[in-house]
Protein backbone atom coordinates (compact mmCIF):
# COMPACT_ATOMS: atom_id res chain seq x y z
CA UNK A 1 0.00 0.00 0.00
CA UNK A 2 2.69 2.53 0.77
CA UNK A 3 4.62 1.72 -2.28
CA UNK A 4 1.86 1.95 -4.35
CA UNK A 5 0.76 5.53 -2.95
CA UNK A 6 4.39 6.93 -3.59
CA UNK A 7 4.29 5.76 -7.06
CA UNK A 8 1.19 7.78 -7.48
CA UNK A 9 2.55 10.63 -6.03
CA UNK A 10 5.81 11.05 -8.14
CA UNK A 11 3.14 10.05 -11.43
CA UNK A 12 1.17 13.00 -10.40
CA UNK A 13 4.12 15.26 -9.90
CA UNK A 14 5.86 14.18 -12.66
CA UNK A 15 2.74 14.95 -15.07
CA UNK A 16 1.97 18.15 -13.88
CA UNK A 17 5.63 19.14 -14.68
CA UNK A 18 5.11 18.23 -18.11
CA UNK A 19 2.33 20.56 -18.30
CA UNK A 20 4.13 23.21 -16.83
CA UNK A 21 6.89 22.50 -19.49
CA UNK A 22 4.43 22.67 -22.46
CA UNK A 23 2.76 25.53 -21.33
CA UNK A 24 5.98 27.51 -21.41
CA UNK A 25 8.34 26.87 -18.43
CA UNK A 26 11.91 26.88 -19.51
CA UNK A 27 12.95 25.28 -22.72
CA UNK A 28 8.73 24.81 -22.81
CA UNK A 29 6.76 25.03 -25.80
CA UNK A 30 5.62 28.03 -25.93
CA UNK A 31 8.39 29.39 -24.46
CA UNK A 32 10.14 32.41 -26.85
CA UNK A 33 8.27 35.30 -28.30
CA UNK A 34 5.31 37.74 -26.92
CA UNK A 35 2.00 38.34 -27.56
CA UNK A 36 -0.08 37.10 -30.53
CA UNK A 37 2.78 36.28 -32.46
CA UNK A 38 4.04 32.94 -30.72
CA UNK A 39 7.39 33.25 -31.66
CA UNK A 40 9.57 29.44 -31.69
CA UNK A 41 12.58 28.27 -32.10
CA UNK A 42 16.13 29.60 -31.29
CA UNK A 43 18.34 32.98 -31.29
CA UNK A 44 20.94 34.19 -33.65
CA UNK A 45 21.67 31.77 -36.32
CA UNK A 46 18.59 29.85 -36.41
CA UNK A 47 15.39 29.98 -38.09
CA UNK A 48 12.42 31.70 -35.68
CA UNK A 49 8.99 30.51 -36.19
CA UNK A 50 6.14 33.08 -35.93
CA UNK A 51 2.25 32.70 -35.84
CA UNK A 52 -0.98 34.20 -35.10
CA UNK A 53 -0.57 37.42 -37.59
CA UNK A 54 -2.62 39.18 -38.90
CA UNK A 55 -3.23 39.64 -42.74
CA UNK A 56 -5.55 42.73 -42.07
CA UNK A 57 -5.20 45.83 -44.50
CA UNK A 58 -4.64 49.24 -42.71
CA UNK A 59 -5.15 52.67 -44.37
CA UNK A 60 -1.81 53.91 -46.67
CA UNK A 61 -0.05 56.61 -44.00
CA UNK A 62 -1.56 54.42 -40.64
CA UNK A 63 1.71 53.33 -38.76
CA UNK A 64 1.66 49.68 -37.67
CA UNK A 65 3.21 48.98 -34.52
CA UNK A 66 4.89 45.36 -35.57
CA UNK A 67 6.27 42.95 -33.19
CA UNK A 68 9.18 42.39 -34.06
CA UNK A 69 11.67 44.05 -36.26
CA UNK A 70 11.92 43.92 -39.05
CA UNK A 71 8.17 42.33 -39.24
CA UNK A 72 7.52 39.11 -40.36
CA UNK A 73 3.98 39.72 -41.17
CA UNK A 74 1.19 41.63 -39.87
CA UNK A 75 -0.94 44.75 -40.64
CA UNK A 76 -0.26 45.84 -43.86
CA UNK A 77 -0.69 48.56 -46.35
CA UNK A 78 -3.25 47.46 -49.62
CA UNK A 79 -0.28 47.64 -52.33
CA UNK A 80 2.93 45.80 -51.71
CA UNK A 81 6.60 46.84 -52.28
CA UNK A 82 8.19 45.76 -55.90
CA UNK A 83 10.63 43.01 -55.51
CA UNK A 84 14.02 43.82 -56.04
CA UNK A 85 17.29 45.55 -54.98
CA UNK A 86 16.80 48.75 -53.10
CA UNK A 87 19.71 51.38 -51.41
CA UNK A 88 17.45 53.13 -49.00
CA UNK A 89 14.93 51.88 -46.62
CA UNK A 90 11.64 50.96 -48.14
CA UNK A 91 7.88 51.10 -46.95
CA UNK A 92 7.90 48.64 -44.01
CA UNK A 93 4.35 48.27 -44.14
CA UNK A 94 4.53 47.48 -48.36
CA UNK A 95 6.93 45.05 -47.62
CA UNK A 96 5.54 43.13 -45.51
CA UNK A 97 2.27 42.69 -47.99
CA UNK A 98 5.42 41.41 -50.21
CA UNK A 99 5.87 38.89 -47.21
CA UNK A 100 2.29 38.01 -47.84
CA UNK A 101 2.75 37.63 -51.60
CA UNK A 102 5.82 34.62 -50.48
CA UNK A 103 8.54 37.06 -50.82
CA UNK A 104 11.36 36.76 -48.94
CA UNK A 105 12.53 40.34 -47.73
CA UNK A 106 16.68 40.84 -47.08
CA UNK A 107 17.55 43.11 -44.78
CA UNK A 108 20.83 44.38 -43.80
CA UNK A 109 22.58 47.26 -41.56
CA UNK A 110 23.55 50.36 -43.52
CA UNK A 111 26.90 50.32 -42.48
CA UNK A 112 27.36 46.81 -44.19
CA UNK A 113 30.48 46.54 -46.16
CA UNK A 114 30.06 47.29 -49.56
CA UNK A 115 31.55 43.65 -50.63
CA UNK A 116 28.75 41.93 -47.98
CA UNK A 117 25.55 43.72 -49.82
CA UNK A 118 26.58 43.03 -53.30
CA UNK A 119 26.61 39.53 -52.16
CA UNK A 120 22.83 39.92 -50.68
CA UNK A 121 21.90 42.06 -53.74
CA UNK A 122 22.60 38.94 -56.13
CA UNK A 123 20.06 36.88 -54.41
CA UNK A 124 17.88 38.79 -56.11
CA UNK A 125 17.09 38.15 -60.23
CA UNK A 126 14.75 39.05 -62.40
CA UNK A 127 11.22 37.62 -61.58
CA UNK A 128 13.03 36.37 -57.82
CA UNK A 129 10.48 37.01 -55.00
CA UNK A 130 13.47 38.87 -53.36
CA UNK A 131 13.29 42.34 -51.57
CA UNK A 132 16.49 43.39 -50.51
CA UNK A 133 16.88 46.81 -48.62
CA UNK A 134 18.85 48.07 -45.75
CA UNK A 135 17.14 49.37 -42.29
CA UNK A 136 17.94 50.68 -38.84
CA UNK A 137 18.11 49.36 -35.96
CA UNK A 138 18.78 45.68 -36.78
CA UNK A 139 19.03 42.89 -33.96
CA UNK A 140 21.96 41.60 -36.26
CA UNK A 141 24.17 42.62 -39.29
CA UNK A 142 21.54 40.75 -41.92
CA UNK A 143 18.21 39.60 -41.14
CA UNK A 144 16.09 37.74 -43.67
CA UNK A 145 12.80 37.70 -43.21
CA UNK A 146 9.61 35.71 -44.57
CA UNK A 147 6.25 35.27 -43.46
CA UNK A 148 5.95 34.04 -39.99
CA UNK A 149 9.75 32.88 -40.06
CA UNK A 150 13.04 34.95 -39.66
CA UNK A 151 16.74 33.92 -39.09
CA UNK A 152 19.42 36.69 -38.17
CA UNK A 153 22.70 36.27 -39.42
CA UNK A 154 26.42 37.56 -39.43
CA UNK A 155 27.89 37.31 -42.53
CA UNK A 156 26.72 37.43 -46.11
CA UNK A 157 28.55 34.36 -47.12
CA UNK A 158 26.80 32.64 -44.59
CA UNK A 159 25.36 29.27 -46.41
CA UNK A 160 22.35 29.88 -44.57
CA UNK A 161 20.98 32.65 -46.25
CA UNK A 162 20.56 30.28 -49.70
CA UNK A 163 18.74 27.92 -47.34
CA UNK A 164 16.32 30.25 -45.96
CA UNK A 165 15.08 31.27 -49.46
CA UNK A 166 14.77 27.74 -50.93
CA UNK A 167 12.45 27.09 -48.16
CA UNK A 168 10.72 30.32 -48.13
CA UNK A 169 10.39 31.91 -51.53
CA UNK A 170 7.05 31.04 -52.40
CA UNK A 171 6.32 29.15 -49.02
CA UNK A 172 2.89 27.85 -49.16
CA UNK A 173 3.05 29.20 -45.76
CA UNK A 174 2.22 32.46 -46.68
CA UNK A 175 -1.19 33.72 -47.27
CA UNK A 176 -1.03 34.27 -50.50
CA UNK A 177 2.01 32.58 -52.12
CA UNK A 178 2.08 33.64 -56.20
CA UNK A 179 0.46 36.77 -56.02
CA UNK A 180 2.74 39.59 -57.75
CA UNK A 181 5.56 41.34 -56.36
CA UNK A 182 5.81 43.85 -59.36
CA UNK A 183 3.40 46.55 -60.83
CA UNK A 184 2.75 48.19 -57.32
CA UNK A 185 5.24 50.44 -55.27
CA UNK A 186 9.11 51.26 -56.24
CA UNK A 187 9.69 54.20 -54.46
CA UNK A 188 11.36 54.01 -51.31
CA UNK A 189 9.75 55.13 -47.48
CA UNK A 190 11.30 58.58 -47.88
CA UNK A 191 9.34 59.26 -50.61
CA UNK A 192 6.28 57.47 -49.99
CA UNK A 193 2.76 59.90 -50.23
CA UNK A 194 -0.51 58.12 -49.44
CA UNK A 195 -1.90 60.24 -51.63
CA UNK A 196 -0.07 59.24 -55.04
CA UNK A 197 -0.46 55.74 -54.16
CA UNK A 198 -2.97 53.80 -56.31
CA UNK A 199 -4.94 52.38 -53.23
CA UNK A 200 -6.30 49.48 -55.60
CA UNK A 201 -3.42 47.51 -56.17
CA UNK A 202 -3.89 44.20 -53.50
Amino acid sequence: MIGGSALAIVLVGVTGLGVWWARGGPGGADSGGSGASGASGGGQGEVRIFEGLSADHVDPGETVDYAQHPPVGGEHYPFWQNCGVYDEPVLTEAAVHSLEHGTVWITYDPSLDSGQVERLTSYHEPGSYVLVSPMGDLPAPIVASAWGAQIQLEDASDERIGDFLREYEQSPAAPEPGAPCSGAYDGNDADFDPETVDVRMN
